[in-house]
C-alpha cells in the first residue's frame, strides 16, 4: 500500500502463468532470457540481440526480477513475451517450465534462483550463465554454502568475467566455465555506431568545453553544486539527476546560482546557449548526452546507492569523475587502478580533479585514452559466447 515498486512487484506478478499460458503455445520453440533489472537487461542485450538473428524462428521470453526493469522495457517489442518471473518456490519453478518449455535459458550476472535451477537440471534443460562475476564472500564459497553450489551444476557452462571467478568456481570442482569478460563492453561499443545527436543540445553548449553530471544523487549533488556555484571557468553543465520527481529537481535547481534551464522547459527559451547549466528531468538521453561531454561524473559513489554505470561515457573516450564507493564494480575498480577513471572523496578532491582535468590538456588526454582504450580492448564477450551457443 505505502511502497509503488513493491506494488508492482506483487501485482505484476499475478498474471504471468495466464499471459504465458495464452501467448506461448505447445509447438513454439522458446528461447528465455532472465535478467534482474534494467542494468543487467543492458548487460545481456548484446547476446539477446544476436541470438535473435542466429535463430528467427524461435519465441524470445524475457523475464525481469524488478519492476524498473520491466515496467521499462514490457513494451519495448525487444523480445516476443516480456513477464515477471514468478517467485522462486518449486511450485512456481514447476509451473513456469511446463508452460515456457524452453529449448535454451541464459540467466545473467547474478542470478542463482535455487528452485528454477533444481527443475532446469531436473528437465536438462540448457541453461548458462553469461557476465558472470563472483566473489569470495559468496555464499558458494563457504562453509554453510552447499545447498548454493549445488545450485551451479545446472548449468551447462558458465560465462564468467574474469580470472578470479574462474578460479573459484575451479576450486569448487566447477568446471564448466570460460573467461568472456563483460557483454556490457559490447552493448556500450554499439552506442558508437547509433546517432547520437541532440540539436539541443548542441545549442546549449555552444561550443563549450562540458561537464556532464550523470545519475547523481543527493550525496554526490553535495560535492558538485558548490564547485559550479563557485567555479569561474568557461565552462557549461548538463546535469542529469536519478531522481527526476519535480520537487526533487526543483530544490536541486534552486541550489544553483547560475543561469538554469529544465529540459522540460526548454521549448519557453528561445536561446538555450544563454544557459550555463542544463538539468535533464527526463529519463532516456543519458547515453546521448555523455557524447557531448568533455568531462564526466558519474554518480551514485558518494553515497549508499552503488555506482552507476561508468562505461557508457568511457566509451566516448573522456576522463570519468565517481565518489568514494566503488568497490565491487569491476570496471570502476580497474580504470581506477589505470588511471582513467579519478576517485574523490570530498569536495575539495572533486574541485582540485575537475580544475586540473579542465586546464591541464595532457592530463586530460592521457585520462581520455586509458579509457577509451579500456573499452575497447574489451569488447569481444558476445563473440565468445555465441561461438559456444552455435555449437551447442
Amino acid at each position: 500500500m505505502f511502497n509503488t515498486k513493491i506494488g508492482l512487484f506483487v501485482s505484476g506478478r499475478k498474471t504471468v502463468f495466464k499471459t504465458l499460458a495464452n501467448q506461448i503455445s505447445a509447438n513454439d520453440k522458446v528461447i528465455w532470457f532472465h535478467t534482474a533489472s534494467l542494468g543487467e537487461y543492458e548487460q545481456g542485450l548484446p547476446v539477446l540481440e544476436a541470438l535473435k538473428k542466429e535463430y528467427p524462428d524461435h519465441t524470445f521470453l524475457l523475464t525481469f526480477f524488478s519492476p524498473s526493469g520491466y515496467e521499462v522495457k514490457k513494451d519495448s517489442g525487444v523480445a516476443d513475451i516480456v513477464t515477471y518471473l514468478p517467485l522462486d518456490t518449486k511450485a512456481n519453478a514447476q509451473k513456469f517450465l511446463k508452460l515456457t518449455h524452453p529449448e535454451l535459458v541464459i540467466f545473467v550476472k547474478y542470478e542463482f534462483w535455487p528452485n528454477y535451477l533444481a527443475a532446469l537440471k531436473k528437465q536438462n534443460i540448457h541453461t548458462i550463465s553469461i557476465s558472470t562475476i563472483f566473489r569470495s564472500s559468496q555464499a558458494f564459497f563457504r562453509w554453510y554454502g552447499g545447498w548454493m553450489r549445488k545450485s551451479l551444476h545446472a548449468f551447462y557452462h558458465i560465462f564468467v568475467q574474469d580470472e578470479a571467478s574462474k578460479k573459484l568456481l575451479n576450486d569448487i570442482n566447477y568446471s564448466n566455465v570460460t573467461i568472456s569478460g563483460d557483454t556490457r563492453f559490447d552493448r556500450v561499443l554499439e552506442i558508437l555506431d547509433r546517432d547520437n545527436s541532440l540539436p539541443f543540445i548542441e545549442t546549449f553548449k555552444d561550443n563549450t568545453p562540458c561537464i556532464v553530471i550523470g545519475s547523481s544523487w543527493q550525496e554526490d549533488e553535495a560535492i558538485f553544486v558548490p564547485f559550479i556555484n563557485a567555479s569561474t571557468e568557461n565552462c557549461k553543465y548538463i546535469i542529469a539527476p536519478h531522481n527526476i520527481k519535480s520537487q526533487e529537481i526543483e530544490k536541486l535547481k534552486n541550489r544553483i546560482h547560475k543561469p538554469t534551464v529544465l529540459f522540460s522547459e526548454m521549448e519557453k527559451q528561445p536561446d538555450l546557449s544563454q544557459f550555463d547549466v542544463f538539468i535533464v528531468d527526463t529519463i532516456g538521453i543519458l547515453t546521448k548526452v555523455y557524447s557531448y561531454a568533455d568531462i564526466a561524473y558519474v554518480g551514485g559513489g558518494m553515497g549508499s546507492t552503488g555506482l552507476h554505470n561508468t562505461l557508457e561515457p568511457a566509451v566516448f573516450g573522456i576522463p570519468v569523475v565517481i565518489g568514494k564507493h566503488y568497490s565491487g564494480f569491476k570496471e570502476a575498480e580497474d580504470l581506477v587502478q589505470l588511471g582513467g577513471v579519478l576517485s574523490v572523496t570530498s569536495e575539495v578532491e572533486f574541485k582540485e580533479t575537475t580544475n586540473r582535468l579542465l586546464k591541464d590538456t595532457d592530463f586530460k588526454a592521457t585520462t581520455s585514452k586509458i579509457n577509451h582504450d579500456y573499452v575497447h580492448a574489451n569488447g569481444n564477450a558476445s563473440v565468445i559466447i555465441m561461438k559456444y551457443l552455435s555449437q551447442r
